[in-house]
């Protein structure tokens, strides 16, 4: 019985033994897996950490980078406005200068330079043997002449050469009105056109029309249209070139104005 009993404590030591081994296996294995995936949890935040700290440089970099462009454009703005203001300098220069060219030219139109008084007749002698002397027409006294169309066209026509478009415009604005029916009515229409092309093209092309339409067999006929048509094709509006290059040819065939006309429709395609 004694042995029995010994058997029996000793086989019952040897189980107990072994659960404890397998139980600490077990605590063994999920440390181990807890420490795996603390492993992975950390590579994750160090990815993410990295991955943040990436975007925050590049944050700070295009703030740095609009800040450079901010200061480059208010450099662009100042020197902007400096340059707007000698241009607006150099404008009330102009300008003034105009002025005075208008003045002078109206001073001008209004004081010719005056001709030459025709010498007095000579004496006539009297029926009693005495001379007396003979009786000067009468003139009239405080009128100046008018400046003729000759002298007039002269004048505008020399501030148009110049440059000085605004003074050549209101010069050939009043040729017109006192000289409507003179042969250079067209041509002062015609340059009233041109002296607002350079830097209104919607006026000069009213003033082109207008040559068409009151002087349509003027040479300055065909050069208005080809100016419209120009003017058009500039906008971009090639139907409306087309047409007006098109009138050039139909209406002004031998116009110099008409191979011109003729080179433009072949390079827009009719």
């Amino acid at each position: 019985m004694s042995r029995l009993r010994c058997t029996l404590i000793l086989g019952l030591g040897l189980c107990s033994g072994c659960a404890l081994r397998g139980d600490v296996r077990k605590v063994e294995l999920q440390v181990e897996a807890l420490r795996a995936e603390m492993t992975r949890s950390d590579s994750a935040r160090r990815v993410e950490r990295d991955s943040l700290a990436r975007v925050l440089v590049a944050v700070q970099a295009t703030i740095s980078a609009e800040q450079n462009a901010l200061v480059q454009i208010r450099g662009d703005i100042r020197s902007d406005l400096q340059a707007v203001q000698q241009q607006l300098m150099a404008l009330q220069e102009l300008t003034g200068q105009s002025q005075q060219r208008l003045s002078e030219l109206r001073s001008r139109l209004s004081n010719p330079t005056p001709a030459p008084a025709p010498p007095p007749p000579a004496d006539t002698t009297t029926g009693g043997g005495g001379s007396t002397p003979a009786t000067s027409p009468a003139t009239p006294s405080g009128g100046t002449a008018s400046p003729g169309p000759d002298q007039m066209y002269d004048l505008t026509m020399q501030q148009y050469r110049r440059g000085s478009f605004t003074t050549a415009r209101l010069g050939f604005r009043e040729f017109l009105r006192l000289y409507p029916n003179d042969e250079r009515a067209s041509d002062a229409l015609y340059f009233v056109g041109e002296s607002f092309a350079p830097e209104n093209p919607d006026s000069a092309s009213a003033v082109y029309q207008d040559v068409v339409k009151r002087f349509p067999n003027s040479p300055r006929a065909p050069s208005a249209l080809y100016k419209l048509g120009l003017l058009a094709q500039q906008r971009g509006d090639k139907a409306g070139a087309r047409t007006f290059f098109a009138r050039v040819l139909a209406g002004y065939p031998r116009s110099d104005e008409a191979n011109l006309a003729r080179d433009r429709l072949q390079a827009l395609g009719r």
